[in-house]
C-alpha cells in the first residue's frame, strides 16, 4: 500500500476539524495532502492540479462552509473528470449532491469524532486496498521507538478487517506491537489507530 496519495479537499474554515480527522490517518505509509490555502496564482493552480491528478483518492469534506467554496467544487470536479475516486465526508446527506449523490461516503458525527475517523479509515481501506474474499490488505504504521537511546523502527501491522477492529474496540482490546531491540510494548486504539501507551523496555 505504500506510495498511494490522498488529496483532501475542504473549506478553509474547516481546516482545524480536517486536521483532527486525519491526525492518525497521516501515520499510514501513504501521502496525505490537506489543501491549506486557496491557489492565488497560475503556477499554484498548476501545482494543485498536479497533486490531484497524481492522487489515488480525493476526500471531499462537505460542510456548510464547503457548500459555498468554489475551490472544493473545482477540486471535486477535476478529480471526477480525471477518473479519480472521490469519498465524500459530509455533515448532512443534502450536501452530497450533484455528481456525488451516488457516491458512498462517510457521515460526520460531531458528537463522536472517533466513529467518524473509523468510518473514514474504512472508506480509505476500501479504495486503496480493496478487500479480497480470502485476504486482508496489509496496512501498517511505522514509527521510531520512543525509549531514550533506542529509536529502532517499530511496526504495527493491521491484518484484521475494519469490522473486527471495531469489535476489538468495543471490547476494550487494544492493538499491541513491540520494539525488537528494547522489548518495550506499544498499545493502540483499534478504531482510530490512535496511540494509547508504551510499557516495558529497559529499567
Amino acid at each position: 500500500m505504500a506510495g498511494e496519495h490522498v488529496f483532501v479537499s475542504h473549506a478553509q474554515r474547516d481546516l482545524e476539524f480536517v486536521q483532527e480527522l486525519f491526525s492518525t490517518v497521516k501515520n499510514f505509509p501513504f501521502g496525505v495532502h490537506i489543501a491549506l490555502e486557496e491557489a492565488d496564482s497560475e503556477r499554484a493552480r498548476r501545482r494543485l492540479e498536479g497533486r490531484i491528478a497524481n492522487s489515488d483518492v480525493l476526500v471531499a469534506v462537505l460542510t456548510e462552509h464547503a457548500a459555498t467554496s468554489s475551490w472544493v467544487d473545482q477540486e471535486v470536479g477535476y478529480a471526477l473528470a480525471k477518473g479519480i475516486p472521490v469519498v465524500p465526508v459530509y455533515d448532512d446527506p443534502s450536501l452530497r449532491g450533484g455528481f456525488l449523490a451516488d457516491h458512498e461516503g462517510v457521515e460526520i458525527d460531531r458528537a463522536d469524532v472517533t466513529r467518524t475517523i473509523f468510518e473514514l479509515l474504512s472508506a480509505l481501506r476500501r479504495e486503496l486496498a480493496p478487500l479480497g474474499a480470502l485476504s486482508v490488505p496489509d496496512w501498517y504504521v511505522r514509527f521510531p521507538c520512543t525509549v531514550p537511546d533506542c529509536g529502532h523502527p517499530v511496526t504495527l501491522t493491521l491484518e484484521e478487517t475494519q469490522s473486527k477492529l471495531r469489535k476489538r474496540s468495543e471490547h476494550g482490546q487494544l492493538l499491541e506491537t513491540a520494539c525488537e531491540v528494547c522489548d518495550s510494548t506499544y498499545a493502540f486504539e483499534p478504531s482510530t489507530i490512535g496511540f494509547v501507551r508504551r510499557t516495558g523496555g529497559p529499567a
